[in-house]
């Protein structure tokens, strides 16, 4: 009994079958979605409607010239055009801006608003000579001044010996014995060179421990008078 009710509720449909052809389902469809179409409210199909753009350039000049001298700028498109013999001065308009908006006569060119006219030969022409052009070209040869180099500073006080006077003063190999050490240190070698931060403090204090000839901080094992890894040779190079 279920199922015959649900088929007795069932939008009745075409019927198919040998006899009958498959455009009567297709006319069945069309006809069923032109019946929804036509049930829709008007406020559901009705395309929406956009304002009307307000935007134009007039408005937008007339806008900054309010903001930047609270007075209001005329229409360049009713603004009658100037005198050609004003366009001759530094008063002309830049471009297309509004009028009241005016470059300045400066030397380089800048008008308001910190652009340079310097690449436009109409603009320049007017306010640039050849003469102009000598005149500033030798007042800036006169202000041009050449700083000759003087004495290096003295260094204050009593730094210690000299490490780079001492290098260029010695010209043999790192690594060839030329002064005598003992057979054997009482200290560690290497713990000793561990104490300075860097080979050019180690050699400072070896030379200033009676370096080269003596070693009693045991900093110059092989005897060749340069402390721990200190090598003479960038010195002697600064030379060449």
């Amino acid at each position: 009994m279920l199922l015959c009710g649900v088929v007795a509720c069932s939008p009745r449909l075409p019927e198919s079958g040998p006899g009958v052809a498959s455009s009567d389902y297709n006319s069945y469809i069309r006809n069923s979605t032109a019946n929804q179409s036509a049930q829709a409210s008007p406020e559901q199909t009705a395309p929406a409607q956009t304002a009307p753009s307000t935007f134009s350039t007039d408005s937008v000049a007339a806008a900054i010239s309010t903001a930047e001298t609270g007075t209001t700028a005329a229409n360049p498109a009713t603004t009658a055009p100037q005198d050609p013999a004003q366009l001759q001065t530094g008063d002309r308009p830049r471009g297309n801006a509004p009028a009241g908006i005016q470059e300045t006569t400066a030397e380089m060119g800048y008008v308001t608003g910190g652009v340079s006219d310097e690449q436009d030969f109409n603009a320049v022409k007017s306010r640039q000579t050849i003469a102009s052009d000598k005149a500033r070209i030798e007042a800036n040869r006169a202000q041009y001044v050449v700083i000759q180099p003087g004495a290096l500073p003295v260094r204050p006080g009593d730094t210690g010996p000299n490490i780079a006077a001492y290098a260029v003063a010695t010209n043999n190999p790192v690594g060839v014995t030329l002064y005598s050490r003992p057979a054997f240190y009482l200290v560690n070698v290497k713990a000793a060179c561990t104490k300075f931060t860097s080979p050019d403090l180690a050699q400072q204090a070896f030379l200033a421990a009676g370096g080269p000839q003596k070693d009693p901080k045991g900093l110059d094992p092989d005897g060749d008078g340069f402390a721990c890894d200190w090598d003479p040779r960038p010195f002697r190079n600064a030379l060449k």
